[in-house]
């Protein structure tokens, strides 16, 4: 009797939890509860599961642009960068925070889409939805790593809820609304310009277009989002457009490998979300009639919806080719918004409610795995080793903070180093320690070269890497060197050890 007992109460609890998803008094609050402890399990996960290792690099990087909070980065547009600094103003520096930060992100996304599903599909396929995009793993294994990439997810969101609602009411604060978001997400990064490219030709293919452009609609959203962006585009001719130096030198490649990478990135975003369209289909099993109506709806408001979400998939191998530009199915990770009403709002298609209790249960049973999971996976990350030094920049930055205090009692006010270790060390010095680029001082523009010959700097490499040796003794040449040490880093993870690596550390003391 206790082996039958078990799943009777689970399909209890299932369909209780659907029961209360798709309730109108009590959906809204569920759904919110619902996403906050997928959030918890998810930023628990992260922390345990990446225990062995240390912040990744990109993380790191956006902390040092938080501190150097202007209308831009030498790299990315700088949203991303305030929303970190606005979260450190509240809560530590500390690994388990910014994953909870970087959930946070992802969660707020799924609720958006939670949300634009309401026009779409009825309540218990709305729920079915939402779980379905929590198997997909933008929004959870990514959505971990916190960068330009993953930002990108709850302003893709807002700026396609925002314009849809906007086509279809034409109500002059849902254009304004769609013109801000729209700009939020070219702040967040520059890649969303295929999100705006896509809904302004989903907008110009649409039926119903000349009532659009007709009415003050689209031309009060163009207007917002162009006074929205107006202070970053200042900033931007200020510093001769330095970010897009950097976008369009960091990705090049032949005529071939531009297309072949358009074509790897459609391939890729749909193997991302091959798990929840098979379960989406195997549910519904629709009919060749429903199947057509998925692809291209009879109804105006769906097809619009087909439209919003396949452009911006499809555009990027263009772009590709036309910018001889090489792309990644990784940028497809804001696309996913739609994924629900694409799948399920054809009324052909219906998903039966022990389908829909099976979808609901392993959305569920997903994370509490994955958590149970977490600590083996961190075993076997620290036993398989992480590339960029990953797992030593904690130690490198206790390493640099000991040599600092043994060159001069004043606090550590910049760290020079290269590329990943910097900004992977830099997570875990004291806040008030700045970043130099010593290979490439051009991504560290806001330093000031008097001000480090003033109060002095630790220099860092890892000894194999030659360009940030040379560019250690160059520096280290030109000032006076307190501490010259080499230092083998392990880090000691379940009893053991991983491989170790060794650094230079070179201390050039303050000016008297």
């Amino acid at each position: 009797m206790a082996t039958l007992r078990a799943p009777i109460g689970i399909k209890s609890a299932l369909d209780r939890l659907i029961a209360a998803l798709t309730d109108p008094a009590r959906r809204e609050r569920t759904a919110i509860a619902v996403l906050a402890v997928y959030c918890s399990l998810w930023a628990l996960y992260g922390a345990i599961a990446k225990g062995s290792q240390d912040v990744h690099f990109d993380m790191g990087e956006m902390v040092a642009w938080s501190r150097e909070a202007t209308w831009g980065t030498p790299k990315h547009p700088p949203l991303g960068a305030w929303l970190v600094r606005a979260w450190f103003s509240v809560f530590p520096l500390a690994d388990w925070s910014y994953y909870l930060f970087a959930m946070m992100v992802a969660t707020v996304a799924l609720w958006l889409a939670w949300r634009i599903s309401r026009h779409y599909l009825g309540p218990e396929k709305r729920v079915v939805g939402l779980a379905l995009l929590t198997l997909v793993p933008f929004f959870n294994f990514h959505a971990l790593k916190y960068n330009a990439n993953t930002v990108m997810l709850p302003l893709w969101a807002a700026a396609t809820a925002a314009f849809l609602r906007s086509y279809e009411t034409r109500n002059v604060l849902i254009a304004a609304l769609a013109g801000v978001t729209a700009a939020a997400a070219m702040l967040g990064k520059y890649w969303s310009a295929v999100l705006l490219l896509g809904l302004g030709l989903a907008a110009l293919i649409d039926q119903r277009r000349a009532a659009y452009f007709r009415s003050s609609a689209p031309w009060i959203t163009i207007a917002a989002g162009s006074l929205a962006l107006a202070p970053h585009v200042a900033w931007l001719h200020a510093h001769d457009f330095t970010p897009f130096a950097y976008a369009m030198d960091t990705h090049p490649g032949t005529l071939l490998e531009c297309l072949w990478s358009g074509v790897n990135y459609v391939i890729g975003a749909a193997a991302y979300v091959a798990v929840p369209v098979m379960l989406a289909l195997l549910a519904a099993w629709p009919s060749p009639a429903a199947l057509r109506d998925m692809i291209w709806p009879e109804a105006p408001d769906r097809k619009l919806v087909v439209l919003a979400f396949v452009l911006p998939l499809a555009l990027p191998t263009l772009f590709a080719v036309a910018a001889h530009e090489v792309v990644t199915s990784l940028w497809a990770i804001a696309s996913m918004t739609l994924l629900p009403a694409v799948l399920l709002s054809s009324p052909r298609s219906v998903v039966p409610q022990v389908a829909a209790r099976r979808i609901v249960g392993f959305a569920v049973a997903f994370p509490l795995i994955a958590l149970a999971l977490s600590p083996v996976i961190a075993l076997v990350i620290h036993r398989g080793g992480v590339p960029n030094y990953a797992t030593h920049y904690r130690g490198v930055a206790r390493a640099v903070e000991s040599a600092w205090a043994q060159t001069t009692d004043r606090p550590l006010r910049f760290i020079g180093s290269y590329n990943n270790l910097l900004y992977g060390a830099l997570f875990y010095l004291p806040r008030e320690a700045a970043p130099l680029e010593i290979v490439n001082p051009a991504v560290t523009p806001w330093i000031d070269e008097a001000q480090v010959a003033r109060d002095g700097i630790a220099l860092v490499c890892p000894t194999v890497e030659t360009t940030c040796m040379h560019a250690l003794e160059a520096r280290a040449a030109q000032g006076a060197v307190g501490r010259r040490i080499e230092v083998e880093i392990t880090r000691r993870y379940f009893g053991t050890d991983d491989k170790p690596d060794r650094f230079l550390i070179v201390t050039i003391k303050p000016r008297e």
